[in-house]
């Protein structure tokens, strides 16, 4: 994914099947795969690895996984998914440990909520940040300041002009389902 962000700054968050046919003839090469059911998962990824797709699966929003390392097994030998992302560290935490791509999602609602992300990311040890909403460029000059954590902004990125602030805030990359972006 290092590889492919610096070229590629938006990352497709794909929540429904329309998402999903639209993103295997789009550019972006990083699928953030925020839907499906533990039997539809593994057809999911298959499709877009097919496409040429790096997928990581948002466990959090499977239909039938639970939030434990169970979890995480699953989505590396049932589905091949390049990674997993996740609200919780210890989620989180096991990608790392089997040698997945790991993506820390974080909802920032308040001060207190900021203030425990450096606690969540020491836990989490993961290879990116989410940090949900991404169209925050000021927070997210703070946070690159307290982090070496490569930060991804997503969550109501809604047209170039956010796209650009957030990249121009220090985010490595931004997530969106808006098909309309993936084309920047």
């Amino acid at each position: 994914m290092a590889e492919l962000l610096p070229d590629h700054p938006v990352v497709a968050s794909v929540k429904d099947e329309a998402g999903l046919r639209a993103v295997v003839a789009a550019e972006p090469p990083v699928v953030f795969l925020l839907f499906g059911s533990i039997l539809t998962l593994p057809g999911l990824v298959e499709r877009l690895h097919a496409a040429g797709k790096t997928v990581l699966v948002n466990v959090d929003l499977v239909e039938g996984l639970v939030s434990r390392d169970i979890a995480v097994d699953f989505v590396a030998q049932q589905t091949k998914a390049d990674g997993v992302l996740s609200s919780k560290a210890a989620i989180v935490k096991a990608a790392k440990a089997r040698g997945l791509l790991a993506v820390h999602r974080f909802f920032l609602v308040d001060s207190i909520s900021y203030h425990n992300l450096g606690r969540q990311l020491a836990i989490s040890r993961p290879d990116y940040v989410e940090i949900l909403p991404g169209c925050v460029p000021r927070v997210l000059t703070w946070l690159k300041a307290d982090t070496d954590v490569p930060i991804i902004a997503g969550g109501l990125v809604c047209d170039k002009d956010d796209v650009l602030a957030a990249l121009g805030a220090g985010a490595t990359a931004i997530a969106t389902s808006n098909v309309d972006v993936w084309a920047m």
